[in-house]
């Protein structure tokens, strides 16, 4: 019989193969690293170098100090906190609210639509397709002395005259709850997608209420997605500009306010980034305490197995 000899080096022959394979294992981090490298230029660096220029300070004369405190010191005020705290509560007020609100209607469209379901979902997106400013305006005619608010409250004689709805806190809160109510919607309704609705059975016929079933069972495994609609919602409410602005009519600060008026001053942009900086720092520390608050109040919903 003859004998075949083989080269040594065999791998040569599964080259091709071995490169295919890798190829395709690290295909999806080849395509992510794109929006990874996006992602650094444009959101890291320049929050290093915002950072970095809160820190330095240049002189009339040109000289240049790259480690000082003088931006911070122009801001630690008590009207600056009060305005981060008015912040906080806005942010705080409009995921509540908002949650309040879309865990219903979450619970609705995922359990109750039926052959309806996708045209319900469909309603709570479609504002996303039309431009936020419009929104706005809507508002304006919803909101004004001869709107269509004030018009339905006349017509079922609760006020004998109209009332001014506008440039208020009222108008800038439902606003804020208007269009935020969708972040905290859509997390709660995948999540109840997957929720299995046996679970409640078996809750029920092992004698619990329907509100231990709720606080027991469909709280506890709800959490995680009503932690990310929460946070969804309040740290961009936290900074929101323009709302307050229209919607207010200048006569309520809020961080996103303050900071456009020292990023747009001619010699105050670097007090600006100090503010941002500090209302920054301030926003993480009240997530992490909100963050951690929502994991004591899943211990307490459970009875402290979780």
């Amino acid at each position: 019989m003859e004998t075949i000899l083989l080269p040594e080096n065999t791998s040569a022959y599964n080259r091709p193969k071995n490169f295919k394979r890798h190829l395709k294992k690290e295909a999806p981090f080849g395509v992510g690293s794109g929006a990874l490298v996006w992602q650094f230029l444009f959101f890291y660096a320049p929050l290093v170098l915002m950072l970095i220029s809160s820190f330095s300070r240049f002189h009339i004369d040109g000289t240049f100090e790259s480690f000082t405190f003088a931006h911070f010191k122009q801001i630690l005020k008590i009207d600056y906190f009060l305005v981060i705290f008015e912040s906080l509560k806005l942010g705080f007020t409009t995921a509540c609210s908002t949650l309040l609100l879309g865990f219903p209607l979450a619970y609705t469209i995922a359990l109750k639509g039926g052959r309806f379901k996708s045209f319900l979902l469909f309603l709570v997106i479609i504002p996303f397709w039309t431009n936020f400013l419009l929104h706005i305006y809507a508002w304006f005619f919803v909101l004004e002395k001869g709107g269509f608010l004030n018009q339905v409250l006349l017509w079922t004689n609760l006020i004998q005259e109209p009332i001014h709805f506008l440039n208020t806190s009222f108008a800038v809160h439902l606003m804020m709850v208007y269009y935020y109510l969708p972040f905290m919607t859509l997390p709660i309704y995948s999540s109840l997608e997957k929720f299995d609705p046996t679970l409640i059975e078996a809750s029920m016929d092992l004698g619990a209420t329907k509100f231990q079933t709720f606080r027991r069972v469909v709280l506890p495994v709800l959490m995680p997605a009503i932690r990310t609609g929460f946070f969804l919602v309040f740290i961009p409410a936290f900074g929101e500009f323009v709302i307050p602005e229209l919607m207010g009519g200048d006569k309520f600060m809020y961080v996103g306010s303050v900071v456009s008026q020292f990023i747009m001053g001619e010699k105050t942009a670097p007090i600006g980034i100090a503010f941002t900086v500090l209302s920054g720092g301030i926003l993480l520390a009240a997530s992490f305490l909100l963050y951690k608050g929502t994991f004591a109040l899943n211990r307490w919903l459970t009875g402290g197995h979780r």
